[in-house]
């Protein structure tokens, strides 16, 4: 039996509002892992102190659109499809304030590194960064346009930077063991590579959700292949 739709006008500015909202929100975050990667490749602690000042405008977008879903939650009492929308975006929205976090950590990282000698020029980091923030972009695209084969996709890359992040790890243990003086870098620049491993996560996560909202099943236990 087809889910019964809604007929009000301003519901319907409500529904789109918050998506408009996550849009933002995630051109935000998009843009903090950028200028993190930036800051830290181009040693540019300016920069690093503007993400991690930034992150305070995603933190109050954050609650913004969680009020704007519990007001309609409490208000219009969603039921089928809109309530999967509702629950939806309530999570969604958590996935990106918690990238955002991950930006400004970065960030933080950036500007200790900024204080050391370089180890060696950044090249797997950088292609993380660029691979996590299509995998945001495409996420929130797959949520604008309801389309799962986008997620499916999505959800496919991120065994592409938990490979990296493993490569990463290997190369930074050869140099620890090596000279010693590199244990502290070292031991920095993993946890940048774990933060991007974590914001591609968040991405899967973001993906899941859609999936949930278009098709009503949980998929966020199963394996890519098998959904």
């Amino acid at each position: 039996m087809a889910e019964k739709k809604h007929t009000s006008t301003h519901y319907e500015k409500e529904l789109r509002d918050i998506k408009e909202c996550l849009i933002y929100l995630g051109a935000l975050v998009e843009k903090a892992i950028e200028f993190a990667t930036e800051a830290l490749v181009d040693r540019n602690t300016e920069l690093a102190h503007k993400v991690i000042c930034d992150d305070n405008t995603i933190d109050q977008l954050d609650v913004e659109i969680e009020e704007k879903c519990i007001r309609i939650l409490a208000l219009r009492q969603p039921t089928a499809r809109d309530l999967r929308y509702i629950t939806t975006a309530i999570k969604i929205n958590g996935h990106l304030e918690r990238i955002g976090d991950m930006a400004a950590n970065i960030a933080e990282k950036a500007i200790l590194l900024s204080e050391e000698p370089p180890m060696k020029p950044y090249i797997d980091i950088p292609r993380m960064a660029e691979i996590a923030r299509r995998m945001i972009k495409e996420s929130l695209d797959a949520l604008v346009n309801e389309d799962t084969d986008l997620a499916r996709k999505v959800r496919m890359e991120d065994e592409t930077i938990d490979n990296l992040n493993e490569q990463v790890f290997r190369e930074l243990l050869t140099f620890m063991l090596e000279d010693p003086k590199k244990i502290h870098r070292a031991l920095i620049i993993m946890q940048i590579s774990k933060s991007l491993e974590r914001i591609s996560d968040h991405a899967v996560g973001i993906a899941d959700m859609v999936m949930y909202m278009v098709t009503g099943k949980i998929v966020r236990h199963e394996p890519s292949c098998k959904v």
